[in-house]
C-alpha cells in the first residue's frame, strides 16, 4: 500500500508547479513486477490529474488578484495569453504531459476559465497516455 501512496503523491506533486519526477518511481515499480500494471497506471494518472487540478484551481483564483501591485501579469500580458489560448484553446491541454510546459499550461487553463469537465477529460487523456507509453517502453 505504501508503494501506491508514494506513487500517488509523487505524481500529484509532479503535476503542480513544484519540481518532482514521478516517472522514475513508476519505472522502478514496473520493473519490480510486484504490482499490477493497471493499478500503477491508475494511481499515477489519478495523482497527476489531481495535481493538474490544483493548478487549474489556482489559475481560477488568480484573476481576483488582478488589480494588486504584486500580481505577476499586466493586462497586456493577460490579453496576449487569452488570444493565444483562444487560438490553440482547450486542445493545447493535450500537451499537459510535457515537462516544463504542461504545468503552467494547466494553470493558464484555469485562469482562462476552461470548463472543468473539458479540462479533466483532456488532461486525463494526456496524462494516461504518457504513463501508458512509459509503461510500454519500460516493459516492452
Amino acid at each position: 500500500m505504501s508503494a501506491y501512496l508514494g506513487l500517488f503523491f509523487a505524481a500529484l506533486i509532479a503535476a503542480t508547479l513544484l519540481p518532482l519526477q514521478s516517472e522514475a518511481l513508476l519505472v522502478g515499480l514496473l520493473l519490480g513486477g510486484a504490482y499490477p500494471l493497471w493499478a500503477l497506471l491508475l494511481v499515477a494518472t489519478v495523482g497527476n490529474v489531481l495535481g493538474s487540478l490544483i493548478n487549474w484551481l489556482l489559475g481560477r483564483s488568480l484573476d481576483r488578484f488582478r488589480q494588486r501591485r504584486w500580481f505577476p501579469f499586466d493586462d497586456r500580458q493577460l490579453a496576449r495569453a487569452q488570444r493565444a489560448y483562444g487560438r490553440y484553446g482547450h486542445w493545447s491541454l493535450l500537451l499537459s504531459w510535457l515537462p516544463l510546459v504542461g504545468d503552467p499550461l494547466t494553470l493558464i487553463a484555469g485562469l482562462m476559465r476552461e470548463p472543468l469537465w473539458r479540462f479533466l477529460l483532456l488532461v486525463t487523456l494526456a496524462k494516461a497516455a504518457r504513463y501508458a507509453v512509459l509503461a510500454a517502453l519500460t516493459l516492452g
